[in-house]
């Protein structure tokens, strides 16, 4: 649901336990490189030799990722998508390892790729989605052999018009859950045939229509990249055995108009099954106006009870997803933010004790509301597992034993792995000192897996071992090496933390990138990096998009600070953005810059170039029009009229959450505020475009036509502002591309006029010695 783009120091707020793996004491062993402080092995040997990156150093890396541990405990399936940058394609496909180590096998080949792998219970099969020969996605089936690692022929087992996606076995291995996205009309038709026929008759009438027309009369009618159009998203049930017994589990007369599960960017999966599968549990928000909403739901149902209805066991008016059943069936896990319309409140671990009270009644339900509204608390059967704990849980999986929750959690720049007990509120460090993601946890408890990355090496897939107890401390093992080779030929450079004192005197945290090749004797351009969000944060990650290291490899120093709004920091700080967008983040950033340049005398502080995406976008414009400072700016999908993107956004609860007055309780609407002072109003006291006639830096300008996040327009308006006030300005269009650039080919121009327009103004590279 992110509208733009994903006390500082000391123990983590809320009961920590800092003995056995505890976050500051733990052991050196229990980081990503064995005890070298984040990086992995392959960085570990001497630069003599190496080569700085280029772009397509970036291209050739296999983007690893989705790791399924094997029934047996023997092999860990995973994607790996390879890029062509020739032929400007990606394409995923199924690898595995063994769990103890040792070489990685391909085990799906064909040519349009396969993802989602997924095994069977009894570690007999694997189901994955393919688009083999056509361009509808399916889910097929092939027989696993677990002793040697093969995969049988693999056969379709669905062959729905409305394809299906995202398979999860039922534990008793006899049905699989899928999505698919459908036609509400049809969804209530009495069989899957009937539904089915219904919607293709809708496929072959829009197909044969000379007419292309929209009609809207909803809100949420684009998302992203994309118009929404007439079908939805709904979950769908089918049998194992043979295809058959396909079954819409959210028609219409249950969610309406409503997404099931609801759209999640890379986040958890919006639904499960109980562990004796004749239950499920899924993801909807069944506002009526979804785009003004974050007001996502956990509902169940029983699944071969025919009166059984879906029953909603969440109360939060916030936002409640990623449902998880306990293994033993007497929990179901979720996460939650108590704050109606707030996107990025705290994501809190809860627990519903399935053996408790049966769905309130009308009043107790006011009552649950009232006091979530009031205090944030959730009433039994409900608990929160770490009502102390200062930052946010971003993914979750249940130990073996029911009595355990392994987690991620951002804290100062890294997302580390933790774990808390059912009734033991404190958590426990697992491994730190890099982005860990995407957990799994061994069938006999004794090791995680997870994708690991950092900064210097992008996503590999890793152990974490566990004693008796479920804690870690032994070294993390990383099981895949598949970019070992690439990495091997590069220097690529250590990141360096640093705090200072930001607005208000609060602790900010930073980091710096020296270039390759460092000589402290001479003085280096900046590439002076802001990231999106605002709730995001740089850390120790690999990126595609704004890759530090190669930002870096062209001889610069990159800087980069994590100003308020910030995840990883607490709660608080993250809240320091709201409403006051060039106010306290400016001030951050400002001063984090002023730190570097004081503290690193090889900066060249006349060459120094700000470069932001998303809010960074914003941030850019908002720099652009209130100093003077920077020799140059990239400026990609940012915001440069608070008021106009107000108009043509689609997830509508987040400008009325940061546009929102202080102390106002309504949604931030520009109407509401046109006759206040533009001082007491949100969209034109953080307006650059009210400020634009200051502008007098160099800017680059980059924008998506199918950015509906951000509309392609405020790229156009501040592009129009420049060149009428003689303000040197370029424009880098993409016609094909949304808030990000995905195509390689697209990326490898991005890269490139980027660092053409940083080096024109700072006079570096080819542009060395221009004159002034």
């Amino acid at each position: 649901m992110k509208m733009l783009l994903l006390g500082l120091a000391g123990v983590l707020s809320g009961g920590l336990a800092m003995g056995q793996g505890g976050v500051g004491t733990v052991p050196s062993s229990a980081t990503a490189d064995g005890g070298r402080g984040g990086s992995v092995s392959a960085q570990d040997m001497s630069t003599q030799g190496r080569r700085p990156m280029v772009f397509a150093d970036l291209e050739r890396m296999k983007r690893l990722g989705d790791p399924q541990i094997s029934p047996s405990g023997r092999w860990v399936m995973f994607s790996s998508v390879e890029v062509d940058l020739a032929a400007n394609t990606k394409v995923s496909h199924l690898w595995i390892v063994p769990m103890g180590g040792g070489r990685e096998q391909q085990i799906t080949f064909w040519k349009e790729g396969e993802s989602d792998g997924r095994f069977s219970p009894d570690g007999r099969h694997i189901a994955f989605v393919s688009a083999n020969g056509g361009t509808s996605s399916q889910i097929f089936l092939a027989d696993w052999d677990d002793a040697g690692g093969k995969l049988s022929p693999p056969r379709q087992l669905t062959h729905v018009s409305t394809e299906a996606d995202a398979p999860v076995w039922s534990p008793d291995g006899q049905r699989l859950l899928f999505v698919s996205r459908v036609y509400p009309d049809c969804s209530d038709e009495a069989t899957w045939l009937d539904e089915e026929a219904c919607g293709r008759r809708h496929d072959e009438a829009a197909a044969a229509s000379p007419v292309k027309a929209m009609i809207f009369d909803h809100l949420l009618y684009r998302h992203w990249d994309a118009y929404i159009g007439p079908k939805r998203s709904h979950v769908l049930v089918v049998s194992a055995t043979d295809g058959n017994a396909v079954r819409d589990l959210t028609p219409r007369r249950w969610i309406g108009e409503a997404e099931a599960p609801v759209f999640s960017l890379g986040g958890p999966v919006g639904y499960a099954w109980a562990p004796d599968s004749h239950e499920i549990a899924f993801v909807t928000n069944l506002d009526p106006v979804p785009a003004a909403s974050t007001n996502n739901d956990i509902f169940t149902l029983k699944l071969d009870d025919a009166a059984a209805r879906p029953r909603k066991i969440s109360t939060s008016l916030g936002s409640d997803d990623a449902p998880a059943y306990s293994p033993d069936g007497r929990w179901l896990a979720f996460r939650s933010q108590a704050r109606a319309g707030y996107e990025s409140d705290r994501f809190r671990l809860m627990v519903y004790d399935r053996t408790g009270s049966a769905s309130p009644s009308p009043q107790d339900a006011r009552q649950h509301r009232s006091a979530v509204a009031s205090s944030g608390q959730i009433l039994a059967p409900i608990k929160e597992l770490l009502p102390r704990f200062d930052r946010w849980v971003n993914e979750f999986a249940w130990a073996p034993d029911s009595k355990t929750i392994y987690f991620v959690s951002e804290e100062m720049g890294e997302a580390n792995v933790l774990s808390v007990g059912i009734d033991l509120p404190e958590a426990t460090a697992i491994a730190n000192r890099a982005e860990y993601g995407e957990l799994q946890v061994a069938r006999d408890g004794r090791s995680l897996v997870a994708s690991i990355m950092t900064v210097r090496s992008p996503t590999a897939i890793s152990a974490i071992p566990l004693d008796a107890s479920g804690h870690g401390g032994a070294p993390v093992v990383r099981l895949t090496h598949m970019n070992d080779g690439v990495l091997g030929q590069l220097d690529l450079p250590r990141m360096e933390s640093f705090l200072f004192p930001g607005a208000e005197n609060t602790t900010v945290q930073g980091f710096l990138l020296r270039p390759p090749g460092f000589n402290a004797a001479k003085k280096y351009p900046v590439k002076f990096l802001i990231h999106g969000g605002p709730q995001g944060a740089w850390g120790d990650d690999w990126s595609y998009r704004w890759n530090p290291e190669l930002m870096a490899a062209s001889g610069y120093v990159v800087v980069m600070i994590n100003p308020r709004g910030s995840t990883g920091n607490g709660q608080s700080f993250i809240d320091g953005v709201n409403g006051d967008w060039g106010g306290k983040p400016y001030v951050d950033l400002m001063k984090g810059l002023d730190y570097a340049e004081q503290h690193y005398s090889f900066i060249d502080r006349t060459r120094e170039c700000a470069l932001g995406g998303s809010y960074g976008g914003f941030m850019a414009n908002w720099i652009l029009t209130h100093t003077n400072r920077f020799a140059c700016i990239v400026t990609h999908d940012g915001m440069f009229n608070p008021q106009s993107a107000y108009g043509t956004t689609e997830e509508l609860w987040f400008n009325e959450w940061e546009f929102r007055a202080p102390g106002d309780k309504e949604p931030g609407q520009p109407w509401r505020y046109a006759e206040r002072p533009a001082a007491n109003d949100p969209f034109r006291r953080w307006s650059p475009m009210l400020s634009i006639k200051n502008a007098v830096t160099p800017t680059l300008v980059i924008h998506g036509q199918r950015d509906y996040r951000l509309d392609v327009s405020e790229g156009f308006q501040l592009f129009d502002s420049l060149q009428r006030l003689n303000v040197p300005s370029r424009m880098l269009y993409f016609p094909d591309e949304g808030h990000w650039v995905l195509k390689p080919k697209n990326s490898e121009l991005w890269y490139q006029e980027v660092g053409d327009w940083c080096d024109r103004w700072t006079h570096s590279n080819a542009f060395a010695g221009a004159v002034r």
